[in-house]
C-alpha cells in the first residue's frame, strides 16, 4: 500500500509510466520520494545528492542525470518554500 501511494507522488514527475523504470531508477525514485515525503528536516539536496550517488553506483550509465531531474521536480511539488528558499540564497550570496 505506501509503495503504491510513493508511485503516486512520483508518477507525476516521470516522462514514462513507472513500470518502464530499471529496477535499480525504481528502487533509487522510491527511496527518494519516502525521503522528501517522510523526513522533511533533511534537506532535499541532500536527498537528491544520496539517490545520484546511488544511481551512480549501482544504475545504468546516465540514469543518475534521470534521477536528478525526476526528484528535482518531486522536491518542487513537495517542498517548494524549502526549494524557493535555496533559490534565493543561491541568487543573492
Amino acid at each position: 500500500a505506501q509503495r503504491q501511494a510513493l508511485q503516486e507522488q512520483l508518477q507525476p514527475s516521470l516522462d514514462r509510466p513507472f513500470g518502464e523504470l530499471s529496477p535499480v531508477e525504481a528502487c533509487v525514485l522510491l527511496a527518494g520520494t519516502f525521503e522528501l515525503v517522510n523526513y522533511p528536516k533533511t534537506p532535499y539536496r541532500v536527498i537528491i545528492n544520496e539517490s545520484i550517488e546511488l544511481a551512480k553506483e549501482y544504475g545504468g550509465t546516465d540514469g543518475h542525470k534521470y534521477i536528478n531531474g525526476v526528484l528535482d521536480k518531486l522536491a518542487n511539488r513537495l517542498r517548494p518554500a524549502e526549494v524557493e528558499a535555496k533559490r534565493r540564497a543561491r541568487a543573492n550570496p
